[in-house]
């Protein structure tokens, strides 16, 4: 066996389902992750737009001085192919796939960690390595496919032929000379546009970029402010993430795994996948923090998750969310919280709804809330 096989099956008694080597050369897609920051598709994600970001992506080896390989790692977790039907109609939110589980931030580290040691051990030698995924200044999609793990589709995601793509892609760049590839070269998308179609929100480019300020994930996630109204009713009942350009890709339906290489990446609560939002809406900040303790959902936070339940309940319109919407509108101390729960109401737009708006208005003090109750009450003709 070569090194490089020694290195992979390491990878996967670790749970690695995919693995490959790339070069540190400046990826071959940096020009157009320039042109995406200078049309302003990052959004309000500025700390991608640094010099010192542009920089390193630019060139890796700034990274890990001396650095000459990559080892490129995927780890699939499961597709929400088989989401219960009817979880919408029934008053359920939509959670994505990949935060069923535990949040692979922490999970990835550990698996990388111990197979940093291996490497030593193959080595038989000290080596100098930086390990990342999802957290460095790096274009995770650009090393995976010169390491031959698959292609950048149009929706953005790295598609595997054998894997589909819900994995989680890491890297550790080391200061050992390895052989890269084969990269991958061919489009396998075709003449396919599902993903593009189907995107509610209408956020995939025809270049293969994301405009993160439509996009449902960044919205739900990323984003710590109040969610763009005119794009609320396309979010329908995503509460965190989104997977519908990767749901309806033809590789994800032949190739997805229904189970995690990983059981820390299976859901870990009987409702993750689909909470009731109306339970969801009255967690507190203990039982929020106490819940999703190990989840990435934390990274929403609880007035951003609350948000979005008060978006996902709007877009519901059945009239049982005002009690709820109207408690949190009175009560809640988070003003952004109250401001969605202003406009889900502003959507049921019952007698009760109504009332519930003009009721909180004299006592409001936060502008940006005053501002979503006037809307409600002016779209309810009131």
């Amino acid at each position: 066996m070569s090194i490089q096989d020694d290195i992979q099956a390491e990878a996967a008694n670790l749970g690695f389902s995919l693995f490959g080597i790339s070069s540190l050369e400046t990826p071959p897609h940096y020009p157009v992750y320039e042109r995406w920051l200078e049309q302003g598709r990052h959004a309000g994600m500025a700390y991608l737009a640094t010099p010192r970001a542009r920089q390193r992506r630019s060139d890796p080896g700034q990274i890990l001085p001396g650095g000459r390989s990559a080892l490129v790692l995927g780890i699939r977790y499961a597709s929400p192919t088989h989401l219960p039907a009817g979880t919408w109609e029934e008053g359920h939110g939509r959670v994505a796939a990949y935060a069923w589980g535990q949040d692979y931030h922490t999970v990835l580290p550990v698996k990388m960690d111990l197979l940093g040691v291996k490497l030593e051990h193959i080595f038989g030698h000290a080596v100098r390595k930086t390990a990342y995924t999802d957290t460095g200044p790096v274009l995770e999609r650009d090393f995976a496919q010169r390491a031959g793990l698959g292609w950048i589709g149009k929706n953005t995601n790295l598609i595997s032929r054998q894997h589909g793509s819900f994995f989680f892609l890491a890297e550790i760049l080391v200061d050992v000379e390895l052989e890269p590839g084969p990269a991958i070269t061919s489009d396998h998308c075709g003449t396919c546009r599902r993903c593009i179609e189907a995107c509610p929100t209408d956020c995939i480019q025809e270049d293969r970029t994301i405009d993160a300020g439509r996009c449902i994930s960044y919205l739900t996630i990323e984003n710590k402010g109040s969610i763009p109204s005119g794009l609320r009713p396309a979010i329908g009942n995503w509460i965190f993430g989104c997977d519908v350009c990767q749901a309806v890709c033809p590789w994800n339906l032949r190739f997805a795994t229904l189970h995690s290489d990983d059981e820390a990446f299976e859901p870990h609560q009987e409702d993750i996948a689909a909470p009731h939002l109306l339970s969801e809406l009255r967690l507190s900040a203990q039982e929020f923090n106490r819940k999703f303790k190990h989840s990435p959902i934390q990274r929403a936070r609880r007035k951003g998750y609350l948000r979005n339940i008060s978006v996902a309940l709007g877009n519901l319109r059945h009239p049982d969310a005002v009690p709820a919407l109207s408690e949190t509108l009175r009560a809640i101390d988070l003003p952004l919280v109250r401001a969605h729960a202003a406009w889900a109401l502003g959507q049921i737009n019952t007698t009760a709804a109504r009332t519930a708006l003009e009721r909180a208005l004299p006592g409001e003090e936060d502008e940006a809330v005053i501002e979503e109750i006037k809307a409600a009450l002016e779209q309810a003709g009131v």
